[in-house]
């Protein structure tokens, strides 16, 4: 147990601990707010400072949860430490627990744990110990539960656990709080957070209490404003801060869901804790960058790697295979994220594309276009960089394959990054993409108002290709578009574009012309024909057909009666029907008494295909009555078979009026009978007059039936005919009207790619600037080959070893003369590298005397491939100079060794305290004692008791760094006798000029004792 741990323990209790206490009925969920607090190292310290901030005699109105790295098979002793630092009740969480208000809650170790319904739920977990992240875990069920009455807060811990719950509690609007850095004890888990740029609060633990109450008290204390019917100042104040908005960003927001707007802007009102909208707008006005605050607030996206994986499942089943089936010559699938936001969707969908491109030995250029109004979004989904936390959304094989690991965590491989271009784009104001294979776009419609969306749908409807695939979030729909799109799975939201229904921007015209009916269409000139052929128009037809009549008035009209050209005074015959014009139709323009003869005779001539005479018909004209002859005949194929004419029966309405002598009808062959009956003449003509109605009506009704059934089945075919005429019609039409805005959506692609370009080349050029300082900033000289041994670059000090100039790039190395002395294997060498992939070092010596350490290695890029070699040159003058000395000092050390090993007297040498540091075998033979005997005297030792006070004299001399003269004393050997020395005594200087030792040569006089034995 940890020092801090049995001090905290042994500390005395803030509150006494309240033991188990019978819960009351929980309140419901969404009447107070619920804190998860996430921790890892240095948790414990963070924990105490964040409760010791509570209130102690008010309750905060809100419930926490604790989430912390626990080891699995150590019980926790974090409820007994909180327990100290707060009046609220704490618990140790149970399967199903309730949440209440006023109330702390620990995870337990070795469980994962979720929040739904207002409830705590304990699952196993299934990642392997280091690489779970239970508080991303939570705070994502926290933030779908709660929904903007989740709050965060990410204290002290390493890793980026939890960066990705930020993300999703502050999508579904609610608050974060980050541990400030520089008061953790361990930052990583904090910095992760601040790096998603989500964090409305970085305050030390100690502080995030008061902050967090004053937040509730504003942001839930009072009612919400509803959204559906605002006030008058409210609008007002609403309106302004569109205004600021689109001021500030360039972008209107006005047309967004209302709710969702005020749900952002009381948000960003509890966080200043401002009272009213009107002082919002002032405070907004007066604060630039409280408005860029709200604009991101708005912007904020919930995204992740494969969300909703049944989805892209069923993209991956479904979609994807069907986009390359039809693809051929090298054309390329062509993708668009709408609303990318970081980018993990829109990698996403390339990693799929390049799955089943490796799986089906296929390759095709894929071009994905990814976009957003969220500049800041946008760049990091350039970057590719995302924290290690994604591992729980992507599997290890497709990390492994399509991921790098850095020290920040995960980097998309170049090959994937290549598909994409990211570009910030308005997808309702700029001009959309065009020619796609497939639309993603997933939650972005549920923020718009109903104008938007309706905007929307038909645009990317538009930028579909016929059979293109749209795909959209788990809540949106096409709405009202449903005859545009044919619905794949209505549950995961799979459209496809229905290959026969045109384009909304190309159906501009159709909405101020009316509708073709089935025989204009027909009309039209067929597709497809040879130019150059002759053209007959209609008035040509007609008068051809009413050349073989002689008539003087006439109509050609369709088999439903549609006239389709007028030749004479048809005036007597025909009167214009009121009301809509629309297309005239010759049964509805006839006169009285010529309507149903002529309905009969239209009819009898479509179903007979013969001419149909109807003479002497009274038909009542401009004050009276007219007889009128009608005749109805089909065109003869004769005149309708000629290049471009109608392929559709027309027929001749010929009217002209009946000379004097026409004869009346003939009788009936039932009126003889009645005359041999005796009824009289008049009655006769009367009886046979009404037979003749009657016959005629049951013709007519006859007529009515065949007619109906006949338009029932025509008005199928004219409705498909319409609708196949309609969208030739708006294909010819859409080359027309919408090339501006193909060469714009062209010009828009090219410009975003030309940034992504100019990005890249000023990354390239910094890099480049870089490696150049660098490399001459180092002084070393190096030179890079490629397989042939070919110069690619060189620094300017490898000129020095080798005659290089600029235009040498490009020439093989053994074309250039070297300044090398007595080194020639320089190609053979680099040859080895290449093929054994061994580095080689060799020590070279140029003309100028110089002596490098000269090194060839492989040259090998980030994806581990060999393109070349590397030769440096270090410069060693010095240190070769430094070795020469080392070895001939080596050589004078030895022979002085020599020397001193042979030498007859006896030579020692001390310290200043008198300890014995050398003692060679002359001082052995003379005194007696061995070497390892006399290393551990002192030299007062040998002296006899009467000298001593000499000797010290000698040696304080000789401390001053003071010149002796050669002196004659007395020395006491090993068996007790003294001998009579000649001394030559030197102080040993060190490089200071310092004395810290004393080197003497001693001589034994005569070889005579002086004296008996003495005791020293």
């Amino acid at each position: 147990m940890s020092k801090r741990i049995k001090r905290e323990i042994n500390r005395p209790e803030r509150a006494p601990d309240p033991g188990p206490v019978d819960l009351p009925a929980p309140p419901a969920a969404d009447h107070f707010p619920v804190v998860g607090i996430g921790a890892s190292a240095g948790g414990l310290a963070a924990f105490e400072a964040f409760f010791s901030g509570m209130p102690a005699k008010t309750d905060p109105g809100m419930a926490f949860i604790l989430v912390q790295h626990l080891a699995p098979d150590h019980k926790s002793i974090l409820s007994d430490l909180i327990r100290r630092y707060t009046r609220m009740q704490v618990f140790d969480v149970e399967d199903g627990m309730v949440v209440q208000p006023n109330c702390a809650y620990i995870i337990p170790p070795n469980c994962d744990m979720a929040f739904m319904n207002g409830a705590l739920h304990l699952l196993e977990p299934l990642a392997p110990r280091g690489r779970r992240l239970p508080i991303d875990f939570f705070f994502r069920s926290l933030a779908q539960d709660m929904h903007d009455r989740s709050i965060c807060i990410v204290l002290s811990g390493t890793g980026s656990d939890g960066t990705l719950g930020v993300r999703a509690i502050k999508g579904e609007g609610g608050m974060v709080m980050v541990q400030n850095p520089a008061s953790t004890e361990f930052d990583g888990m904090p910095r992760s957070a601040m790096a998603t740029g989500l964090v409305d609060y970085e305050l030390p633990p100690a502080e995030m209490a008061e902050q967090l109450i004053a937040y509730a008290a504003h942001a839930f204390a009072k009612p919400p404003v509803s959204a559906a019917t605002p006030a008058p100042r409210t609008e007002s104040a609403m309106k302004k801060i569109f205004v600021l908005l689109r001021a500030k960003t360039g972008h209107d927001f006005s047309l967004y869901k209302p709710a969702t707007i005020h749900r952002r802007i009381e948000r960003r009102m509890a966080l200043h804790q401002i009272g009213s909208i009107r002082d919002y707008v002032s405070y907004a006005q007066s604060t630039p960058l409280e408005v860029e605050a709200l604009f991101r607030d708005l912007l904020i996206g919930v995204t992740s790697f494969f969300r909703d994986p049944e989805a892209f499942k069923a993209i991956e089943v479904e979609v994807i295979p069907k986009l390359f089936a039809d693809k051929h010559g090298g054309s390329p699938v062509r993708v668009w994220s709408l609303g990318c936001s970081t980018g993990e969707e829109a990698y996403s969908i390339a990693i799929l594309l390049a799955e089943y491109q490796a799986a089906a030995a296929q390759i095709f250029p894929v071009q994905i276009f990814a976009t957003d109004i969220d500049s800041q979004a946008i760049a990091t989904a350039r970057a590719g960089l995302y924290p290690p936390s994604i591992a729980a959304d992507i599997s290890p094989e497709r990390l492994t394959r399509f991921f790098r690991l850095e020290t920040d965590g995960y980097r998309v491989h170049k090959s994937i990054r290549d598909t994409l271009v990211f570009s910030e784009q308005d997808a309702i104001k700029d001009p959309p993409f065009s020619k796609l294979d497939l639309v993603c776009c997933r939650n972005l419609m549920i923020y718009m108002g109903a104008e938007l969306q309706k905007k929307l749908i038909p645009l990317l409807h538009y930028a579909l290709n016929a059979g293109g695939f749209l795909f959209l979030g788990t809540s949106e729909t096409v709405g009202e578009f449903s005859d545009l799109f044919v619905v794949l799975d209505r549950q995961l939201k799979l459209y496809r574009r229905k290959v026969d229904v045109p384009s909304d921007p190309r159906m501009a015209l159709s909405r101020f012309l009316p509708p073709l009916t089935a025989m204009e269409a027909s009309l039209l000139p067929a597709a497809g024909k040879r130019a150059g052929t002759r053209k007959y128009s209609l008035r040509d037809l007609t008068e051809q057909a009413l050349l073989q009549q002689v008539a003087p008035a006439g109509a050609l009209v369709n088999s439903r009666g549609d006239i389709l050209y007028l030749h004479g005074r048809t005036g007597l015959y025909l009167e214009p029907e009121p009301g809509d014009a629309g297309i005239n139709n010759i049964l509805k323009m006839a006169r009285e008494g010529l309507r149903r003869e002529l309905a009969t005779a239209l009819q009898g001539a479509i179903a007979n295909k013969e001419t149909v005479l109807c003479p002497g018909l009274r038909v009542k004209t401009n004050g009276g009555f007219s007889t009128v002859n009608l005749t109805v005949r089909p065109v003869a194929r004769g005149f309708a078979a000629m290049p471009d004419a109608p392929e559709a029966p027309l027929y001749l309405v010929v009217l002209e009026i009946a000379p004097p002598s026409v004869p009346a009808p003939a009788e009936p062959s039932g009126g003889h009978a009645m005359a041999d009956a005796g009824i009289p003449g008049a009655e006769l003509e009367g009886v046979a007059a009404l037979k003749r109605d009657l016959r005629a009506k049951e013709d007519s009704l006859q007529t009515a039936n065949e007619e109906l059934q006949t338009s029932i089945e025509e008005l199928k075919s004219s409705n498909e005919e319409m609708q196949s005429v309609n969208e030739e019609l708006q294909s010819t039409n859409e080359e027309l009207e919408t090339s501006k805005e193909e060469l714009q959506s062209v010009n828009e692609e090219l410009a975003t790619i030309n940034a992504e370009l100019q990005t890249k080349l000023v990354d390239l050029s910094r890099a480049n600037n870089d490696m150049n300082n660098l490399l001459a900033g180092t002084g070393i000289g190096t030179v890079f080959v490629d397989h042939q041994l070919r110069i690619l670059r060189f620094t300017p000090s490898a000129s020095a070893m080798i005659n290089l100039i600029l235009s040498d790039t490009g020439r093989p190395l053994n074309h250039v003369v070297t300044n090398l002395v007595g080194y020639d294997r320089l190609t053979e060498d680099l040859q080895t590298v290449l093929n054994t992939l061994v580095k080689k070092e060799v020590e070279v010596r140029s003309r100028e005397g110089k002596s490098y350490a000269m090194r060839i290695m492989p040259y090998r890029t980030l994806e581990n491939v060999i393109e070349g070699a590397v030769i440096t040159f270090v410069e060693i003058t010095e240190a070769v100079q430094t070795r020469e000395a080392l070895r001939r000092a080596n050589n004078d050390l030895a022979r002085l060794a020599v020397v001193v090993r042979d030498a007859s007297d006896a030579i020692t040498v001390q310290d200043l305290e008198g300890c014995t540091l050398a003692w060679n075998e002359g001082a052995v033979r003379i005194y007696g004692w061995s070497e390892a005997e006399a290393l551990k005297m002192n030299v007062c030792e040998r002296i006899p008791t009467g000298l001593r006070a000499e000797a010290l004299a000698k040696v304080d001399q000789l401390s001053r760094a003071q010149i002796l003269a050669p002196y004659l004393t007395k020395r006491i050997a090993k068996d007790g006798t003294v001998l009579e020395v000649s001394m030559v005594a030197t102080a040993l200087l060190n490089k200071d000029g310092q004395v810290y030792g004393i080197a003497t040569t001693e001589r034994v006089i005569g070889n005579a004792l002086i004296g008996a034995r003495v005791d020293p």
